[in-house]
């Protein structure tokens, strides 16, 4: 291995010195692959089932067919750079910077197991992130895609327009939410359905997402209409909102299919995306465009930061800035104003 004696000295003396200071990498452990490791990384990270899901189909149909076969320490930066280009053909910028992000995810922990001596994750340009306008509806167009909506789906728009829910949320709503008097609805829970498995009522996708939120009369009108035309039916679903103790209990769903089952992505989507064509919206137009009308709709009231971030169940204020920010478009007229209210419009130049 060493054409002199002074070289495996000198190689030996290192190998001693760096496990003295904990920096020894058994050059071994780097023999692992790609797919190999990233499959144990996956099972110990603290993922929510959507986002486990999502994690493992990322690397199963766009990781792994492509890195997965490489030796870990084997893994440079030239090879990452090759996989965003190849990548970026296929997947949206935003889908390549979360995947991406994955890979990053699972090189810092090989370099703290010690299973690499550095991260190839270096180096590495990502495509520019595409940051165009979101289409916000009239209040006119939320009201055209309620009328193009089955009736026992009418109320819906008004709840995800009027209260900004998300829509795993609008349909977890069980009638015990709904608080008439007070004008208020709880967010408790939402649905879920993941790849498999029947659907099923989880924890919220966050702490700050549960809350109460205001039960404006155009979305409680809509609501009563609703529960007077369609009365809630006991469907027996599955609660693991407590994931330590999940149970198996009746539950007075506000929206269900016409045979009472819960509404889920795969059953909504085809019955919305037929709605936004006959109301004339921009194709893949959902429900969590009326979840942003509701937020821009209090924005340009002038509504804080934090009252929109109460209001939306995001877990910081600076999520709701990053993707609203551009929603305050009188922002700067309002600290002009501010400005020149304060100091006045008179200098001390002639």
């Amino acid at each position: 291995m060493f054409d002199k004696k002074a070289q495996a000295e000198r190689h030996d003396a290192t190998v001693h010195a760096d496990i003295s200071r904990g920096l020894y990498i058994d050059p071994s452990a780097g023999k692992i692959t790609v797919a190999e490791y990233s499959e144990g990384w996956r099972k110990e990270q603290l993922h929510r089932d959507s986002t486990a899901d999502l994690v493992e189909r990322a690397f199963r149909l766009h990781i792994n067919p492509i890195l997965g076969f490489r030796a870990l320490g084997d893994l440079q930066s030239s090879h990452l750079r090759s996989w965003v280009k190849d990548r970026s053909a296929e997947l949206a910028p935003s889908t390549v910077h979360l995947f991406y992000g994955y890979i990053a995810s699972m090189c810092r922990a090989a370099l703290y197991d010690k299973v690499i001596a550095s991260t190839p994750c270096k180096g590495v340009r990502l495509p520019e992130l595409e940051h165009g306008d979101r289409f916000i509806p009239t209040p006119g167009q939320v009201h055209a895609l309620a009328g193009e909506l089955f009736e026992r789906y009418r109320a819906v728009p008004y709840v995800a327009a009027g209260c900004g829910p998300r829509p795993s949320e609008v349909f977890g709503l069980e009638v015990e939410h709904i608080d008439f008097d007070r004008r208020e609805i709880a967010i408790a829970q939402q649905l879920k359905q993941l790849p498999g498995q029947p659907p099923q009522l989880a924890k919220l996708k966050t702490k700050t997402s549960k809350r109460t939120v205001e039960l404006p009369e155009v979305a409680a009108r809509a609501l009563k209409g609703h529960l007077k035309a369609y009365p809630p039916t006991v469907t027996m679903i599955d609660d693991l909102t407590d994931p330590r103790n999940p149970i198996r209990r009746p539950a007075r769903l506000v929206f269900t299919t016409t045979t009472g089952l819960p509404v889920t992505r795969s059953n909504w989507s085809p019955v919305m995306r037929s709605a936004v064509k006959r109301a004339k919206l921009p194709q893949g137009f959902g429900l969590h465009g009326l979840r942003h009308y509701f937020a821009s709709l209090l924005i340009h009231a002038g509504a804080s930061v934090k009252t929109v971030q109460l209001a939306l169940g995001h877990s910081t204020p600076t999520i709701t800035l990053n993707t609203y920010a551009h929603e305050w478009p009188d922002a700067v007229d309002r600290t002009r104003t501010l400005v020149d209210a304060a100091l006045g419009v008179e200098t001390k130049f002639t």
